[in-house]
């Protein structure tokens, strides 16, 4: 099966090793989530994906694989892709967290959301939000990718659906279009 997006399992691995010996005990009563600070009371040891969903009810970020395997659970920790399946909010309690809600802005859609929906880059959804947030990142670190650019910096979310393709064209869209602006 064709599958432009390929896993990179031991950099993951590596990456979580480090996210759970750096974390450390004790309870968070705080978070920088979307522009606002908002009030937690959740052990450091508990990941940033069941935060966001049960404590913060932000439930764009999905849970896909429990293992940052798939990328459905991506959010953005300042301003970097991360998969908040394996993410501890410890690490992050001082950090700025952007979720797929974070990115509209006075009622208007981020560019890149905008073109997913004209691209008709979803099927099912369900990797949409960490597609889209990934993407995000990329947009913002380089504004004019190329498509082997968007392929390498995608690597790793998967879609299930196999809307690759139209993926890429909507990142393509995205950076096409003027004002794409920071998530």
């Amino acid at each position: 099966m064709f599958h432009p997006f390929p896993n990179n399992c031991c950099l993951v691995l590596q990456s979580f090793q480090k996210l759970w010996e750096d974390s450390e005990v004790s309870n968070i009563s705080a978070l920088n989530v979307n522009g606002k600070k908002l009030p937690v009371d959740v052990d450091a040891q508990t990941s940033l994906l069941m935060v966001l969903r049960n404590n913060l009810n932000l439930t764009g970020t999905k849970y896909g694989c429990g293992e940052a395997q798939c990328g459905a659970c991506t959010v953005l920790i300042d301003g970097q892709p991360t998969r908040s399946c394996v993410t501890n909010v410890g690490r992050v309690a001082d950090k700025q967290i952007t979720t797929i809600e974070g990115l509209e802005k006075d009622g208007q859609l981020h560019p890149l959301q905008d073109a997913f929906l004209k691209a008709d880059a979803l099927q099912c959804g369900y990797c949409t939000s960490g597609m889209i947030v990934t993407g995000v990142a990329l947009l913002d670190k380089n504004p004019k990718p190329t498509r082997e650019d968007i392929v390498t910096h995608m690597n790793g979310n998967v879609c299930r659906c196999g809307t690759y393709l139209r993926i890429i064209a909507a990142i393509q869209m995205a950076a096409e279009q003027k004002g794409v602006r920071n998530g």
